[in-house]
């Protein structure tokens, strides 16, 4: 480690890496996780709406995304005094946070998409430029 590395990690802010490298193992352990986080910050907060919403997932894994990720800090959960009780979830500012990390993701998954497409258009304007030499000679 060079002098510069230790200068910029004693100014770097003390993370609990534990806590973020847990959250992100959590997502990508469940397929269901992605779609609820989306959900939520596109203004679906009820969970019978979120339900709706995510076509395929089941009432018992909706419930414990939600739990897990209020517990987490990533949602609030808000109860509302009526009858019947109304429930909702809104991100937390380090949810907001959490999910900058997963649209740094998603973004990069359409790269290297968009970068695959590329390299198959190149290769097939290739073949059709060797084919055409080769009827041309």
């Amino acid at each position: 480690m060079t002098a510069s590395d230790k200068k910029y990690l004693a100014i770097m802010p003390r993370l609990d890496s534990r806590r973020v490298e847990t959250l992100l193992e959590d997502v990508i352990g469940c397929r269901w996780t992605i779609s609820v986080l989306r959900a939520v910050s596109k203004g679906v907060r009820r969970p019978g709406a979120l339900e709706r919403h995510i076509e395929g997932i089941s009432a018992k894994v909706l419930g414990d995304r939600l739990k897990k990720f209020s517990r987490a800090g990533i949602f609030e959960r808000v109860q509302f005094p009526e009858i019947p009780p109304r429930v909702e979830y809104r991100l937390t500012p380090f949810g907001k946070k959490f999910l900058r990390l997963l649209k740094a993701v998603e973004e990069l998954q359409e790269e290297l998409d968009h970068g695959h497409r590329l390299d198959s258009r190149t290769r097939k304007s290739s073949r059709e430029f060797r084919n055409r030499s080769a009827l041309t000679a």
